[in-house]
């Protein structure tokens, strides 16, 4: 077993509000993260915040695959990072590359974790085409749907729900413990977190555990981070009117950054919209904000805005959170309470 450390330095910071809250390691892209990648797929230990010494060093925006870990196999060294060949790596450079890459690595993770398995039985209630590109854990439940594998996999995790009448089109992932509720529609580069409840229209974005979008509305080309709720209606956009390039603010370079014909929203964990948002094109949203807007939201919103004049105290926001766990029979931990306590005392200035 090879052992990894996947260094942070330098690129951890350009994935915020999402990698405020967690290790990039643990970011999801296609069905797992990307520490469970390494670990499962190619048997490594993987160490993150402090270098380990004698563990190979590796990016932590580097997506593992066969080609990469051959080469770790081979070398047995570092630096990696300067010898090896650029071909053999895909890179998460920036946030939007997390839902630019999401639909191949659906199909990579589904083609590793489906190997040697035979899936639970297709109800017969339910539509599907491609069925060899649809796999079922246990203890799923899903009648009265379709599901189209044709352009791509499709993975249901273990306990997750579709209700009847919801429409998946691959490559998709429903992880363990989510819901889909009745009538949603899921094209193609979707993932649905652990324990996520879906509803509305979904494409081509991430929802990472325990966040929501129940309701009526579009969810395009967008990360949502942990905790998050969408309310009632809310939509976003994820092109201009113009077709032009969408910019997005990077709080690690302080400046907005083009990323391309097609971007949606970046949500921090612990956020919440009201029913009806509107979020722009290329929104990017902090951590445990609670965001009321008439019209079209503003492109960036700080971490901890209440509003959009007022910033959240730390003791309300500590009883609002406990509050949405306690909704999921979940405990707001005292490490996490420590840990926004930190993040808030940090950008008590920044305010804009």
């Amino acid at each position: 077993m090879n052992e990894i450390f996947l260094d942070e330095e330098g690129v951890r910071q350009k994935f915020f509000p999402l990698t405020h809250t967690r290790s990039l390691a643990d970011l999801r892209i296609g069905i797992l993260t990307l520490r469970e990648k390494w670990e499962i797929f190619y048997q490594c230990k993987i160490f993150t915040g402090e270098d380990q010494g004698s563990a190979i060093s590796i990016p932590a925006n580097w997506i593992p695959n066969p080609g990469l870990v051959d080469f770790i196999n081979r070398s047995k060294t570092s630096p990696v990072k300067d010898s090896i060949e650029a071909k053999t790596v895909t890179s998460l450079d920036y946030p939007w590359d997390i839902f630019k890459y999401n639909g191949g690595e659906i199909r990579n993770d589904f083609s590793n974790i489906t190997r040697g398995r035979a899936s639970e039985p297709i109800p017969s209630s339910v539509t599907a085409l491609s069925t060899q590109n649809i796999f079922i854990e246990k203890g799923a439940k899903l009648e009265h749907v379709h599901l189209n594998a044709l352009q791509g996999p499709i993975y249901i995790g273990r306990n997750a729900e579709i209700m009847e009448g919801s429409l998946l089109r691959g490559p998709v992932a429903v992880c363990e413990g989510a819901t889909v509720k009745m009538g949603t529609i899921i094209y193609g580069g979707t993932t649905l977190g652990p324990h996520v409840v879906a509803g509305g229209e979904i494409k081509n974005s991430i929802l990472l555990e325990y966040s929501n979008k129940a309701h009526h509305g579009y969810l395009g080309d967008s990360v949502i981070g942990a905790w998050c709720n969408l309310g009632a209606g809310t939509s976003n956009s994820n092109l201009k009117n113009n077709a032009g390039s969408i910019k997005v603010w990077v709080e690690s370079e302080g400046n907005f950054v083009e990323a391309g014909q097609k971007c949606g929203l970046f949500m921090g964990d612990f956020s919440r919209s009201a029913i009806n948002t509107s979020f722009n094109s290329g929104t990017v949203v902090g951590i445990c904000c609670n965001v009321t807007a008439s019209g079209l939201t503003p492109k960036y919103i700080p971490h901890f805005s209440w509003s959009a004049t007022e910033m959240y105290t730390l003791e309300k926001l500590i009883k609002d959170l406990r509050a949405w766990k306690k909704l999921k029979n979940q405990v707001l931990s005292d490490e996490e309470i420590q840990a926004l306590g930190h993040i808030f005392e940090q950008n008590k200035g920044n305010r804009t």
